[in-house]
């Protein structure tokens, strides 16, 4: 293997993907390469992927260095030097036989990750599978009755936009967000919900040419361009009031509220729509598993239980919405499949047979007697 290019580095993977260029090598510090992370990657056209940090270490089955390897993106784990501190955005690098090279200097020794060395890892992921899920139970048990005072008494701050008996639709940039969105968009289009984005949910609805009536979050994933369309800005606040993201809204001259809750930002969104009297609630993106909670680096989920255990009946998630639409689709094109086979051979009777072709064509006739054709 032999690769050169042009690097540009990012700790946060979210961050950097917005400034890649294609061809350029990513350097990444990312630990267990999610599948979110990895689709961007693949979107930015990226030469190849130097992660600082194990891309897949067998905790739990992440899937993000085989759909990289898959797209033709060569991934290289480089753990024993930190080259945050080595390279600089630009830098013109090559990586032949493992060695990573700048201007004819040796810079670092990495592992190029192969098929054989993932799958590996993902069958020891399998085998560690249910560890991770006793720990990451007892977690969602053990913050569940801390939290749950928290979560279930909730001052909600006053809003500007009306919900009451209104539907909503809530959309997280998570996994299959883009496939999820686009099955949904005649419903936003008819209905016409009320539209939440969650820090980068907001440019996920932009991308399908849909306005945020509110964005909610931190404020660390969500474009300039999001949050200057005039959407209502709710910044996600720790417990105790601080509010970090509302700094970065300040440097860009807007006003938000503070909502202090734990948890995640699409569940206090959930939330704040129930207290606010919508009628449903339609959430695409979320996370709701285990392993979109370890993919997070989220070692519970308490806040999504007790969210959800609160709203009940009156949210709808529409994660994984396409997957349905397609088999449904499959079973439609498999129906019309069968339907022309059947068909042929009747058609195929009808133009031998004499008697039955010039009955054929006088029922043609009498068509397009009474059409007037």
């Amino acid at each position: 293997m032999k690769i050169e290019g042009a690097v540009r580095l990012g700790r946060k993977t979210k961050e950097l993907v917005k400034e890649l260029k294609p061809n350029e090598i990513a350097v990444i510090d990312h630990q267990d390469v999610d599948q979110l992370a990895a689709k961007s990657l693949i979107r930015s056209k990226v030469k190849a992927v130097i992660n600082n940090s194990q891309s897949i270490s067998g905790r739990y089955p992440n899937l993000g260095p085989k759909k990289l390897i898959e797209a033709g993106i060569a991934v290289i784990d480089c753990c024993d030097k930190n080259l945050f501190d080595i390279l600089e955005n630009g830098t013109k690098i090559k990586i032949k036989n493992e060695k990573i090279s700048t201007s004819g200097n040796f810079v670092a020794h990495g592992k190029e990750l192969n098929k054989s060395d993932i799958n590996q890892k993902l069958k020891l992921a399998q085998e560690n599978l249910a560890n991770e899920l006793d720990k990451f139970i007892d977690n969602t048990l053990n913050y569940a009755k801390k939290e749950k005072n928290l979560i279930l008494g909730l001052d909600v701050p006053p809003i500007t936009t009306n919900l009451a008996g209104k539907e909503v639709l809530i959309v997280v940039r998570g996994s299959d967000y883009r496939q999820d969105l686009e099955t949904v968009a005649s419903y936003i289009q008819q209905v016409k919900p009320v539209l939440i984005g969650v820090d980068g949910g907001a440019d996920a609805l932009l991308e399908y040419g849909f306005q945020a009536d509110i964005i909610i979050g931190d404020m660390d994933s969500v474009s300039n361009q999001a949050l200057r369309q005039g959407s209502e800005l709710i910044v996600h606040a720790y417990p105790d009031g601080q509010a970090p993201g509302m700094e970065r809204l300040k440097n860009l001259d807007l006003t938000a509220k503070k909502f202090p809750a734990p948890g995640m930002s699409e569940d206090i969104a959930m939330l704040l729509a129930y207290e606010q009297g919508a009628s449903l609630i339609v959430a695409v993106g979320t996370h709701t598993n285990m392993i979109d909670f370890l993919e997070k680096g989220r070692l519970g989920m308490a806040s999504t239980f007790l969210a959800r255990l609160k709203i009940g009946s009156k949210l709808v998630d529409a994660k994984g919405v396409n997957k349905l639409y397609q088999h449904n689709n499959l079973k439609l094109k498999s129906f019309l499949q069968l339907l022309i086979t059947a068909l042929f051979p009747i058609l195929t009777i009808i133009f031998i047979s004499p008697t039955l072709k010039q009955l054929f064509n006088l029922v043609i006739i009498k068509l397009k007697l009474s059409l007037g054709i």
